[in-house]
């Protein structure tokens, strides 16, 4: 059975982006496909990070709404 995981090399370590299942020993076979990696960022917004351009969250952001008393 072959088994495919991606991940990157960097400073003579190899690092995978996911565990392999349901292997414990195993050969391996490498492939470098670019010469030139960048580790890719996550993607949105990382939380706390609008505060400080007046973003915030109220203190009763929770509190029920008046207006929809009545479908609750």
């Amino acid at each position: 059975m072959y088994t495919t995981v991606s991940g990157y090399y960097k400073d003579g370590e190899l690092f995978l982006n996911e565990k392999p299942e349901k292997l414990k020993n195993s050969k391996v076979l490498i492939t470098f496909l670019e010469e030139k990696f960048e580790e890719k960022t996550p993607k949105g917004i990382k939380l706390g990070s609008l505060s400080d351009r007046g973003f915030s969250i109220p203190d009763d952001f929770n509190d029920p709404i008046e207006d929809l008393k009545e479908y609750m």
